[in-house]
């Protein structure tokens, strides 16, 4: 069997970034609207139940959607188990003959964070590409011919990315850092096998690390922490740490 191009991949889609591009024109992140996106067509599971309704809903129900789904993402964060108000979502997929109880969400954080993820890492690369979206309008107008971009075979693989861009920047209260483990240990039992390490900052004596840096399995994992977001505050025991994206140092310049 042939693989598929990425031109089929993005007709395949088509109704995905509809949604995209609608929760976009209403909510005006489009971090958030990829996340939203994301959940809606893992909750679908390719039936596109609930998410085919949204290029056609009303502003405001757009927003409902969208806050709902935000709604998931920041419980998916909480230390303790929360159940998330979903009541438009769960009608949404009820037409679709999915039941959706917000207990689930609860319960299986790291199937759900592990399904939203894998389609941001995969399909939604292309979904989510404004570029490669020009060009196929280009080409359906005939402006441009067939691009290679767009004929190009699409895999499903991940790609690897430099631990810069799936990294976070951490810090902490004054005197309170957690230690590493518990770091690793609260994605871990939260997520599933999300984290690759964590690293903190190199004190002598009796000073307490003020900051570090958490380097996840993928770039997915700290769109989903963040949610379009700059920074975000989570609870480890009863110390706090802010998660931000990492950013490297610029490097000097040599004379």
């Amino acid at each position: 069997m042939a693989s598929m191009t990425v031109r089929e991949v993005l007709y395949m889609y088509s109704v995905v970034r509809q949604a995209y591009e609608r929760l976009v024109s209403v909510c005006g992140s489009p971090e958030q609207a990829q996340n939203v996106v994301a959940l809606l067509v893992w909750l679908d599971q390719g039936t596109i139940s609930a998410i085919h309704h949204v290029p056609a809903m009303a502003p405001d129900a757009v927003d409902v959607v969208a806050e709902e789904a935000n709604t998931v993402f920041k419980c998916l964060r909480h230390q303790l188990p929360v159940l998330p108000p979903i009541p438009l979502i769960s009608a949404l997929c009820m037409q679709g003959g999915v039941r959706i109880e917000p207990a689930f969400f609860a319960i299986h954080q790291d199937l759900v964070v592990h399904g939203v993820a894998h389609f941001l890492d995969g399909a939604g690369k292309f979904v989510f590409d404004d570029r490669l979206h020009v060009l196929l309008r280009n080409s359906e107008t005939g402006l441009v011919g067939n691009p290679p971009e767009l004929m190009a075979p699409y895999t499903s693989q991940l790609v690897a990315v430099p631990e810069d861009c799936r990294s976070m920047f951490i810090t902490f209260s004054k005197g309170m850092p957690p230690h590493r483990e518990e770091i690793f240990e609260y994605f871990r039992e939260k997520w599933g096998d999300c984290v690759v390490r964590v690293l903190m900052e190199k004190t002598k004596g009796r000073h307490m690390p003020m900051y570090g840096r958490i380097i996840f399995k993928t770039e997915a994992i700290v769109k989903l922490v963040l949610n379009g977001e700059r920074l975000v505050k989570i609870s480890i025991g009863h110390r706090q740490i802010w998660l931000r994206k990492y950013v490297p140092r610029p490097s000097k310049a040599t004379a």
